[in-house]
């Protein structure tokens, strides 16, 4: 599956608010700053954030974004989602991934291998907090663990 930019900003920046941000809003120029993201790409991320719920606006001085909900609340693959990236590993889109995208509307022959990738990965990210991240409860198994 390939995570574009978009998805894996849009995690970092919510990351960063959620460790800096408290009790007070956080401006995205302080953001940019410390996540080294470009403020004109994180107002973009920030007003589809907000349009799904997950973060608020606070207009005025001191003004900036507030977590529209506590870090251990917030599953990762909402804030993937409204930063508007599809969880899929397939290469079929919208209407095609029921059909399939070959010629003539037929599925390759790996189409339910990437399918599934993507129903583990979304599975995955929906288990995962913002919390989890930040208290850097993430990590991938040891070899042994994976044994």
């Amino acid at each position: 599956m390939r995570l574009s930019t978009k998805g894996r900003y849009a995690v970092m920046a919510m990351a960063d608010l959620a460790r800096h941000g408290g009790e007070r809003a956080v401006s995205l120029a302080e953001i940019a700053a410390r996540q080294d993201i470009s403020l004109a790409y994180l107002e973009q991320l920030f007003a589809r954030l907000r349009r799904a719920g997950l973060v608020t606006s606070v207009r005025g001085p001191g003004g900036g974004y507030r977590l529209a909900k506590r870090p251990s609340e917030l599953a990762i693959s909402d804030i993937v989602l409204a930063a508007d990236e599809p969880i899929r590993a397939t290469r079929c889109s919208g209407h095609d991934s029921e059909r399939g995208c070959m010629p003539g509307g037929v599925r390759c022959l790996t189409h339910d291998l990437w399918d599934a990738l993507g129903a583990e990965i979304e599975r995955f990210l929906s288990g995962v907090s913002l919390e989890d991240v930040i208290e850097r409860r993430v990590r991938a198994p040891s070899p042994a663990e994976a044994a």
